[in-house]
């Protein structure tokens, strides 16, 4: 399965021009976990560490790995506080019943599960969670349609590239000695303005995939840009549906 991500495109966008999602779930599960002191946790696909650095004040040691070496270079600024790896999550360089909470946001869909969970089974403490979350693209306003129908529109003229889609109830958890403690799906709401939204959709992997087939990404943003102008014209409250799932030891 190749990765969408590994370009120096995508990393810079990942870097720049994301919502701020990941805070909003990760203070969730913060109350999830409750106020017990964590001394590592670990983010699986980190990316260019958005994800990682809103983990920053929940344990005293936080790593983020991602085998995109582009991306970490990016992490290594957004989220500074962390220790970063250029590694795969199929073969963690991590000590056994080592970390105390393992966090993936959106990653898995990329990862090979039947070697990842015996890796998870190795690495996580006995009393360790492993966080799986994930949110869609923010293609909907609040009590607006418009945005929806654009989004729609952008989708069918740049389709998103195949991945796998993650289930957590469906999750082959038990042959690892792993089961779903929990699972939630909720909507995140974000104010964002026109500029930041356009930004933000060019990082999404239908660009990505649309500039590896050969479509010019300058032509790409004009048209993005001319067909939300007259849909988002001002600072609006995006919706991102969101989902939480923790794993624990069985």
């Amino acid at each position: 399965m190749s990765n969408p991500f590994d370009s120096v495109h995508m990393a810079a966008g990942y870097a720049r021009s994301r919502p701020a999602v990941h805070a909003v779930i990760i203070e969730r599960l913060a109350r999830h976990l409750g106020a017990r002191p964590l001394a590592r946790a670990l983010d699986i696909g980190c990316g260019a560490g958005l994800s990682t650095a809103a983990l920053d004040g929940l344990a005293r040691v936080t790593i983020g790995i991602d085998p995109v070496r582009s991306m970490i270079a990016h992490a290594t600024t957004v989220a500074p506080g962390a220790r970063l790896v250029a590694a795969g999550a199929e073969a963690l360089p991590i000590g056994d019943l080592s970390i105390d909470l393992m966090t993936a946001a959106g990653s898995l869909n990329w990862v090979d599960l039947s070697r990842f969970f015996p890796e998870v089974a190795r690495v996580l403490a006995p009393q360790g969670t492993l966080a799986i979350y994930d949110f869609a693209a923010g293609r909907a306003l609040r009590g607006d349609d418009r945005l929806s129908t654009w989004f729609a529109e952008f989708e069918r003229r740049y389709p998103a590239p195949v991945c796998r889609a993650i289930v957590p109830e469906s999750l082959e958890l038990r042959p690892h000695g792993l089961r779903l403690q929990h699972h939630e799906s909720f909507a995140v709401g974000l104010r964002l303005d026109p500029a930041f939204y356009l930004e933000y959709v060019l990082t999404e992997t239908n660009v990505a995939d649309a500039a590896r087939r050969g479509n010019a990404r300058d032509d790409i943003r004009a048209w993005c840009q001319a067909t939300l102008a007259p849909v988002f014209p001002a600072a609006r409250e995006v919706l991102f549906s969101a989902y939480l799932a923790l794993v624990a030891r069985a």
